[in-house]
């Protein structure tokens, strides 16, 4: 078995093309067979090498390979359809020799008025044909002269049919194809003739790819048909659609996988979602798989021609999921950008990276990606009492008395503590606190908690606690201020 990935680099890698590499990658693994990834940059003005390159890194991101390109080499080289011209050229001429092709003369301008014609009368907009007709001479003659001419694959004369996995058997009817054309007037061949070149000449067996290009099938099977090929087996994808039902856009959101490495999505969560995209699994309950499961559950007979809808939630679920698998070191080394981006940490000592490892291990939890623990950590690396006394909801629970008094109560213990506070002495003063304010419940923990942290909500106080009282003594670009520096600059305020 033989499948290729073979995408044009005039952009960045996006999830309907990562999960084209991704089912060709798995079905090549399932079946013992070879993935070939191939560039089709034949569209040279768009195609530009950064996005070659952004292409390798976003698949081997996510945990793809191959066994030929053009990286690799192989054994059906050169893997850049733009190095493989004079291929084309040669596949051409023999299609013209053998009569499966014809020199097409025909002006942009008749092309348009033929064209105009057939709308007016109600008519399939489909080449005529008429210089199939032309005398053989006088095609000769005006080739030696160096007029311009086109070269269209002549389509037979019976429907068309071929046997999708996916879809099962689709039929075409001859008429509704015309005769295509493969070369350009420019001497530049065109997308459907170059790509079955290609996988005749690399022994692709499966053709795996968006359902998009069902309308582009026929064509490519009457190409095979000429040449007396093989035609491989087809598997188009569904469509996937964003939440509003509409093909899935940049207008959606996210939709590179460049995009998602930068949010802070795992590369596991991600593979994982993209196989559910139109895929379902034996039982299709389960959710959650490996690579190594997936590769064991995957079959090309699973796949549905209903389109997919993706759901952000979904991947945000699986994204917690395997950032909760994630062993702690790790972790740290996901994160540990995102704080530098913020500016939370330069270059941290040994010291410092075991105690952001902490605040990693504390806010992991309640990310959906990891671009979010910054902003998560801010109540520990940006404390501004006067920021929290201007939010609504905090400056109304400090209208009350008893709510002052819990903090400057709580306060005045604080201070009488000798070195840093343990999460054990923090429980020792807020029990105090609560026998002497008489407050209980939210009206004891709430505005202790504001004064703290600023926030409502927030990590459980005994993990939280030594945190921020061993990130006050540590040189980083932020001071973390301590337990006591907060009290003192919230009191100040009441």
């Amino acid at each position: 078995m033989r499948v290729r990935f073979a995408p044009s680099p005039t952009g960045q890698l996006h999830v309907g093309n990562a999960r084209t590499a991704l089912f060709n990658w798995l079905f090549a693994k399932k079946s013992g067979g070879v993935n070939v990834l191939r560039i089709e940059d034949t569209d040279v003005d768009r195609s530009e090498i950064r996005f070659e390159q952004q292409l390798h890194e976003d698949l081997r991101w996510l945990g793809l390979d191959w066994q030929e390109g053009p990286d690799v080499g192989g054994p059906y080289a050169p893997y850049r359809q733009s190095e493989r011209t004079k291929v084309y050229h040669d596949y051409a001429e023999r299609l013209i020799a053998d009569g499966k092709a014809y020199l097409c003369f025909c002006t942009t301008e008749e092309l348009e008025a033929e064209r105009q014609k057939a709308l007016a009368e109600h008519r399939a907009q489909v080449y005529s044909g008429k210089c199939r007709a032309c005398d053989p001479k006088e095609v000769q003659q005006r080739r030696a002269n160096g007029e311009a001419a086109a070269i269209r694959l002549k389509i037979p004369e019976h429907p068309i049919k071929f046997h999708d996995l996916v879809h099962g058997t689709i039929e075409f009817p001859n008429e509704a194809v015309s005769d295509p054309i493969i070369v350009r007037s420019t001497g530049m061949p065109v997308y459907n003739y170059v790509v079955v070149i290609d996988d005749i000449e690399m022994r692709i067996t499966h053709v795996i790819r968006g359902d998009d290009h069902l309308s582009n099938t026929p064509k490519q099977v009457a190409l095979y048909e000429a040449l007396d090929a093989k035609v491989p087996e087809f598997a188009h994808l569904s469509t996937i659609l964003g939440s509003d039902r509409e093909r899935l856009s940049k207008r959606h959101g996210a939709t590179s996988i460049a995009h998602f490495r930068e949010m802070g999505v795992l590369p596991e969560a991600l593979v994982n979602y993209l196989a559910l995209l139109g895929w379902a699994p034996h039982g299709g309950t389960r959710e959650t798989f490996t690579c190594a499961e997936l590769i064991k559950e995957f079959e090309l007979e699973r796949v549905t021609p209903s389109p997919a809808v993706f759901d952000m939630q979904k991947l945000y679920w699986l994204n917690r999921h395997y950032i909760a698998q994630t062993d702690p070191q790790q972790l740290f080394e996901l994160s540990l950008p995102f704080f530098s981006r913020a500016r939370f940490v330069t270059a941290p000592d040994a010291t410092a990276r075991e105690w952001l490892g902490k605040v990693i291990a504390l806010l992991a939890p309640s990310v959906d990606k990891l671009d979010e623990l910054p902003g998560r950590a801010a109540l520990i690396f940006n404390y501004d009492a006067k920021a929290a006394l201007e939010i609504y909801e905090n400056r109304e629970l400090f209208h009350v008395e008893q709510s002052k008094n819990v903090v400057r109560t709580f306060a005045v213990l604080a201070r009488s503590e000798s070195g840093l506070l343990s999460a054990e002495r923090f429980k020792a003063i807020m029990n105090e606190t609560k026998a002497k304010s008489g407050a209980k419940g939210k009206d004891l923990f709430h505005p202790v908690r504001v004064a703290l942290t600023g926030s409502h909500s927030g990590p459980e106080f005994d993990k939280l606690i030594p945190i921020i009282e061993q990130g006050s003594t540590l040189h980083l670009p932020t001071h973390v201020k301590s337990v006591r520096e907060r009290l003192d600059a919230f009191e100040a305020l009441l």
